[in-house]
């Protein structure tokens, strides 16, 4: 099973919380790769999950189209008079996924990101049609940013399989402790697993449950 992964925000840890599942799914003897359909400004998040994926495929295939400009896709689309394609990014994933055993795909930025004139992210994941993991920066405001995000997925007919808490502040505030303990009863998705800030591995119990 195949998984694909937003988060609440930008800079909210999508590639990070991805490149530790890559691993350890491969450290469990499973077949994952990463795929990051568009990057914006620079590849490194591509980079990342190339190495991660232990290289098992070239740069192009995990990363099919780059915009050099730091924007949304639909505005750096427009700067750089190339027009996002959906359907080969669609074309992509499905190269991957008859290769490989788990492809987790990596969102851009937040939920609602503009790819292409009346084209989202959400259309993206929902022309995939795979679970959604959500990653979500724990600090004050997750609870709202969280629930927003769990009900857009729903509402789109799709199913957010689980929450990943990634937090990226050395000390943790009080809105941060708290927030683990409270989200699953107010939006009834369960968190997968929290990291920390440097975290090198992952659990991934919860995570390996969802594809038994």
């Amino acid at each position: 099973m195949s998984f694909f992964i937003t988060a609440t925000d930008t800079n909210a840890g999508k590639t990070y919380v991805t490149a530790l599942l890559l691993r350890a799914l491969r450290a469990e003897g499973r077949d994952a790769v990463g795929y990051k359909p568009v990057s914006c400004g620079d590849r490194d998040d591509a980079v990342i999950l190339v190495e991660a994926g232990d290289h098992a495929e070239p740069m192009d295939a995990v990363n099919p189209l780059w915009y050099s400009s730091a924007v949304a896709p639909y505005v750096a689309g427009l700067l750089e008079n190339r027009p996002l394609d959906p359907a080969g990014l669609l074309d992509g994933y499905r190269a991957l996924a008859a290769r490989h055993e788990i492809v987790l795909v990596e969102g851009v930025g937040g939920w609602e990101v503009p790819l292409a004139p009346g084209y989202g992210v959400p259309d993206l994941a929902a022309d995939l049609g795979l679970p959604v993991l959500l990653v979500v920066s724990n600090k004050l405001g997750a609870l709202n940013h969280t629930i927003l995000t769990v009900k857009a997925i729903q509402a789109r007919g799709l199913t957010c399989a689980g929450l990943v808490f990634n937090n990226a502040a050395d000390e943790l505030d009080t809105a941060a402790i708290t927030n683990k303990g409270v989200i699953e009863d107010l939006c009834g998705i369960p968190v997968l697993t929290d990291i920390i800030r440097g975290q090198e591995d992952i659990d991934v119990e919860g995570f390996l449950a969802l594809l038994s």
